[in-house]
């Protein structure tokens, strides 16, 4: 039933065919581009047009266009120089609605499959905006990489080693990401003349609504997907959702003993860890016995992010070190404490203004090696020659501006999503006045009871919130039923 509800309704809710006459060619189009970036004052620095569609997909985007663009690593002070963002544009038609991805890490669009379900929902053309300090996008630095399979390692334009440890990272901000953005949306808006909808998961959900709250007159709809709103590098708020309010407390009790009974067979899982450090070539700041205890500590909020069932925690009797060591590794892989992989920049942007989240280590007194967790980020996760301050601008602009704004906003989290419990506010208190006949139409909230960890999406919602939430979209996109 909920299929045929779902194929109905992308059916009725289709914005325009492949064959309309605004349709124009590859080729065209990147003309088009060039001529658009010499108006806005920007440069393309190159365009890649041999990008693959999918073939499941050749039905929807007719092609595919990779650009790198020169954005200005301050855009306070553009004399400081610039940088290269890559940027991925799948076209369907130029009246149709755009889809910005606001990426939070590295950029996905250029795969052949890379999709978005707003876009095959509503059969929309879409962007995807690498974040800056990640992929190919990172200022500071020369166009190639040291160490290709990592953004650990780059080089400068002298051809001196940047690494992690002595990369600027002040430039590595929200308003700056948003200002990023809004290059990318003055760059098209001169091509794509149909209604606009910033959207993003997790990181890119939160990247979403800063990029909103900083450019309102960009976009005609925002659709932040599982976005938390941080108050501190730890939050405070995650720990006691785990502990006390996250699904049941048997739930709660067949997690904490598991957690127990790795911390109680201590000696043969660090010996299992250091093998699989070594097999995989990870590599960590602390010792074996600390990244145990941490991914110990981890387990829970993996467990719940990912929609996870406390039966699939396999039975202790009798259980041996190895499959323990496996289910631990399968639910909170220990490489998330490794160095230099892929999402590192990420960790700098949170103890400078993203914020995060802490662990409680008080249940676990006299198993764990080390006395607490207080500044794990510091030890574990981030350079060490440089010194980092969180500042609340970013959550105080942010919630002031969802506190009051009229753009048309919808926001998806899971139920038990240790995430949603850093939802912003605004939303949450909205639904409430709503209840009561008040609030604001244009803000919509959906907490998914159906998919409750952070794969949480709009096609997999309960059936009727699902129906409402497609046709309200449809709506604002100014799409009637036939």
């Amino acid at each position: 039933m909920k299929k045929r509800i779902v194929l109905f309704l992308l059916s009725v809710l289709a914005v325009c065919s492949l064959a309309s006459a605004q349709d124009v060619s590859k080729k065209d189009m990147l003309a088009k581009l060039y001529q658009a970036a010499q108006a806005e004052g920007l440069r393309i620095v190159s365009a890649d047009t041999t990008l693959q569609v999918s073939p499941k997909l050749e039905d929807l985007y007719s092609y595919k266009i990779l650009l790198m663009l020169e954005q200005p690593i301050d855009h306070n002070n553009p004399a400081l120089g610039t940088f290269e963002q890559q940027v991925v544009l799948m076209h369907v038609n130029c009246a149709s609605p755009m889809v910005q991805v606001t990426e939070g890490y590295t950029g996905r669009g250029a795969a052949p499959g890379y999709n978005n379900e707003l876009s095959t929902m509503f059969r929309t053309n879409m962007v995807e905006v690498e974040h800056r300090y990640f992929g190919r996008s990172v200022p500071h630095i020369a166009k190639f990489k040291l160490k290709d399979s990592t953004d650990a390692m780059w080089k400068a334009e002298d051809g001196t080693p940047v690494s992690m440890e002595n990369l600027n990272w002040d430039y590595m901000t929200a308003k700056q990401a948003a200002a990023d953005h809004h290059n990318v949306n003055r760059l098209l808006k001169h091509i794509y003349t149909g209604k606009w909808i910033a959207t993003g998961i997790s990181k890119g959900g939160q990247t979403a609504m800063f990029y909103t709250a900083y450019y309102p007159q960009d976009m005609d709809i925002s659709v932040p997907y599982v976005g938390p709103v941080c108050r501190a590098v730890n939050d405070g708020r995650h720990q006691p959702f785990l502990k006390d309010q996250v699904a049941t407390e048997k739930d709660r009790s067949i997690i904490y003993e598991f957690q127990k009974a790795v911390l109680n067979r201590r000696q043969s899982m660090e010996k299992l860890l250091e093998a699989k450090a070594a097999k995989e070539h990870w590599e960590f700041k602390v010792p074996v016995s600390e990244v145990l205890d941490m991914t110990v500590l981890e387990f829970p909020f993996a467990f719940w992010q990912w929609g996870r069932k406390t039966r699939t925690i396999p039975s202790l009797e009798n259980l041996t070190d190895e499959a323990m060591f496996d289910y631990l590794q399968m639910v909170a892989g220990s490489d998330y404490f490794a160095k230099d992989k892929q999402s590192s920049p990420f960790y700098v942007q949170a103890v400078k203004e993203l914020g995060y989240y802490g662990y409680d280590t008080e249940p676990f007194k006299g198993l764990l090696s080390i006395k607490d967790a207080d500044d794990y980020m510091k030890r574990i996760m981030l350079p060490t020659t440089q010194e980092f301050k969180f500042d609340s601008y970013l959550c105080n602009d942010t919630n002031a501006f969802l506190e009051k704004t009229e753009n048309r906003m919808m926001f998806i989290y899971g139920l038990w999503d240790p995430w949603s419990s850093v939802m912003p506010q605004a939303p949450v208190v909205n639904e409430q006045l709503k209840a009561k006949g008040e609030g604001r139409q244009s803000m919509i909230l959906y907490i998914n009871t159906q998919e409750q960890g952070h794969r949480a999406r709009i096609l997999n919602l309960p059936a009727a919130d699902m129906t409402q939430a497609i046709i309200t979209l449809g709506g604002w996109l100014g799409i009637s039923a036939r």
